[in-house]
């Protein structure tokens, strides 16, 4: 299946936390990171005052099942030293399953496509990088719903490395 994970990080040396969770993703069984967007900084949105965002969209391939893919994504951020304190907090890094194949999925653990991702302008921006016309499962065209997003973003760096 393809799948397309967001990236963040606000606390240490953010863009070496996003590359290195580009290379922890790549290492797990089943996951095989096809590409990245550029990493934008971009603003807190909601939650507390912090410091600002790296952010970045990666596109990659696996034959993981949904859930086995989420909890290969909380792998990677407990390895990187995420915790889960404060929501929509400061962390050293979080990644969010934006959207699966043509998937919807709903349970208590995991919803895809994302429910905040048409809000947020530091996922659609990273996203239209990596995709210029995307459209959710249920035909919504991300294009339309950009002009709507919250917070500022700013284009950082070229694209991560997938090793």
């Amino acid at each position: 299946m393809d799948a397309l994970l967001g990236l963040g990080s606000n606390l240490g040396d953010r863009l070496a936390t996003l590359q290195r969770a580009v290379d922890l993703l790549n290492a797990q069984p089943g996951i095989r990171v096809i590409r990245s967007s550029r990493v934008f900084e971009t603003e807190p949105v909601g939650g507390m005052e912090q410091p600002e965002f790296l952010n970045a969209v990666l596109e990659i391939e696996s034959d993981l099942e949904p859930g086995d893919l989420l909890a290969a994504t909380r792998l990677v951020e407990s390895a990187l030293g995420r915790t889960r304190k404060i929501r929509w907090g400061p962390r050293t890094i979080d990644i969010d399953i934006l959207l699966i194949d043509e998937l919807t999925i709903d349970d208590a653990d995991l919803t895809v496509p994302h429910p905040r991702m048409h809000q947020r302008a530091f996922v659609l921006v990273p996203l239209l990088d990596l995709r210029p016309a995307p459209t959710l499962p249920d035909g919504t065209d991300l294009l339309r719903v950009r002009l709507e997003a919250d917070g500022a973003v700013h284009p950082y760096v070229p694209p991560l490395l997938s090793s």
